[in-house]
Parts: C-alpha cells; structure tokens; sequence
C-alpha cells in the first residue's frame, strides 16, 4: 500500500501517485483496509454492525471537516482506534481543496440526485461518489445500521458555531439516534428539512434509508489554520460509534436546539433579492411581518411567530436555494421522529 496513505490520507489525496490503483492491506489488529480511489478508503472489519460514511471536501475551502477526517484515518491506521463498525472515509474534491474555492465549475452538493451528464469535473465527482456510496450500502445485510455524515464548515458568521442539517425523505427512518450523535457531540443545534435537496446526505437517506445528516463545523478556514479543539468532543463522538462504544454522555449544561424548516426560498428569477445581507449570520431572527425577499412582483414576510434564516445567498444560481427559514422545534423524544419531505417533522411516518 503506497507509503503515503499512512503518513496522510489527505496528502495521498492532495498528491496521488500518476499510477493509483486500488490496494488493500489488513491492519495487525484485524482490520481490512481497502483503498479504493483516489480520497475513498474504506475501514472493514468483521462481524460489524453499522456501516458509516464519513465524507469531507465536497467544497475544497470547508477545511475543518478535512482535517478531521484524516485524523480520524490516521488513528485506525496508526491503532489507536479499532473500529468495529465499517466505515467509508471521503475526502471529495482535492482539485477545490488546492484552489481553496468551493467548487471549480458547478456546486458539488448539489449534484447529488441522478446520475449527471459528463459536462465538468463536479459532474464526474459526483458519479463517482454515489457509485462508491452505492456499493458500500448494498453489501450491508439487512437490518445492519446505515449512517452518513457529511462535514461541511459555513461561509458565514452563526448563532449556532456548530449545527446539523437532516435531509427529508421518502423513507420512514427514525432520527432518534442520529440526534443522540448530534447531542453526544456537543453540537449546538440540529435543523429538521421537509423537502428534497439534492445534497449528499440528502442522496444517502433518500435511496439507502441511511440515518444522514449535514454538519456544519465553524466556518471556512485555510487548511491547517483550524483550532480543531473546537471538534474535539465531535472526534469523541465518532471514535465511540465506529468503536461500538457507548457514545459520550451529552451534557445538559449544553445549550442545545431543534429548529423544523418552515419554508425553502428558491431564486427563480435574475430579479431575486433579499432585504438583508448575503453576511448575514445563520439563524439571524426576523419578527412577524418582516419582508425577507422579493422576486419581480412576489414579496416573502416572516411567518406568524417570526423565522430564522439560514443559508441565504442571492447569488446562487437560478433554480438553486435561496436561504432556508425555520423556526424553533420541541418534540417529544420518547417517541419516534421522522423527517418526511412534504410533512412536518414528528412522530407520524408520512410514507
């Protein structure tokens, strides 16, 4: 197995040899590795239980996520951590990561639906990673647990440093455990969606019923230039679910919320504006009544009970998300909770 695996996953990914081809190796401990592709390496070992995807890069400036995932690579490498669940490590666009941009040519995140024609290298990154996803998932058993984590950092300023994002589906997936993850993690917040997205996570969940969610880890940073301090108890939570160990105790003294989407605003027009700022910080509140956005002769007003935005950005290209609005969440944990698409979030299967 090339030598610079095991120094890094992400320098062999950032600087692959001209001749890559898939190797495999089985640790001392047990654990099959199999390096699949160019920033795909897979972690087997027997008789497990879940099967987990862990990807970072699909925008190369979100660095954070990066960093943590060759951390994580480099610890079941080295043995320091043996896991015993099977995990697929990504890390998606090394070609964005060098240019330190979010993507080339077209947004990577979302590509994630069908497969897409060969009109740039996002389209072909993203082929490639639904075919490597497809192939981890199927060989699961029936019944084996299907998660995906997809690491991403915010262009913007939050009210919430670290947050999760879980993507509605057609299918009728209990979330239960992934906000235990969440709250294990010591992440501040967790956004519930109600339509579909076209994300990474979103794919996962949609055609494989796979507990997924996009995290938000700070905000963009050079690589190398993170306080990854600030993930340690994240690191924590994903050693003690690849280990098959008890996740670490969630502490209350943690602020943690649950906001439900109420509205997605999609820019369908040149015309489209918002009455605030692209800078504007990620959960920033708007009262009742509050005009948000306009579109040639369509206006959007805060909701009854006022909306929090997240996401905005009017320059994304038309047919593309325009900012997302929520509003603040309780449910009822002692019963299960499920993200439908077309339906509010709650313990009623909508499919």
């Amino acid at each position: 197995m090339q030598k610079h695996l095991f120094e890094s996953f992400l320098k062999h990914t950032l600087y692959p040899p001209k001749n890559f081809k898939p190797q495999s190796i089985t640790l001392s401990n047990g654990i099959l590795v199999n390096h699949k592709d160019i920033g795909v390496l897979e972690v087997s070992p027997s008789n497990a239980n879940s099967h987990v995807v862990i990807s970072s890069g699909i925008h190369g400036d979100e660095t954070a996520p990066i960093e943590l995932v060759d951390d994580l690579v480099n610890e079941i490498l080295s043995e320091r951590v043996t896991p015993r669940e099977r995990v697929l490590f990504i890390i998606g666009h090394p070609d964005a990561i060098h240019a330190h941009t979010r993507f080339i040519e077209e947004n990577l995140n979302r590509l994630f639906a069908n497969e897409n024609p060969e009109r740039n290298k996002e389209c072909l990154l993203a082929n490639r990673l639904q075919a490597h996803v497809s192939a981890f998932f199927r060989s699961a058993k029936e019944g084996d647990g299907k998660w995906h984590f997809d690491l991403h950092s915010a262009i913007r300023d939050s009210k919430h440093y670290m947050f999760g994002v879980v993507p509605a589906s057609t299918p009728a997936t209990d979330i239960r455990p992934l906000v235990s993850f969440i709250q294990a993690a010591k992440m501040d917040a967790v956004m519930l969606s109600r339509t579909p997205s076209s994300t990474f996570s979103w794919w996962s969940a949609e055609n494989f019923g796979a507990l997924a969610a996009t995290f938000e880890m700070g905000k963009v940073a050079r690589l190398y230039e993170n306080d990854m301090t600030e993930f340690d108890a994240l690191k924590s939570a994903f050693v003690a679910l690849l280990s098959g160990t008890p996740l670490p105790e969630s502490d209350d003294k943690h602020p943690f919320l649950m906001y439900k989407v109420t509205r997605t605003i999609t820019k369908t027009d040149a015309s489209f504006s918002l009455t605030f700022s692209n800078d504007a910080a990620n959960f920033t509140y708007f009262t009742s009544g509050e005009k948000l956005a306009s579109e040639n002769d369509v206006s959007y007003w805060a909701i009854e009970g006022g909306e929090a935005v997240v996401f905005p950005n009017a320059n994304v290209a038309i047919g593309q998300r325009a900012c997302l609005l929520v509003q603040p969440y309780t449910p009822d944990l002692s019963l299960p909770l499920f993200v439908n698409v077309d339906a509010e979030p709650g313990s009623v299967a909508a499919s």
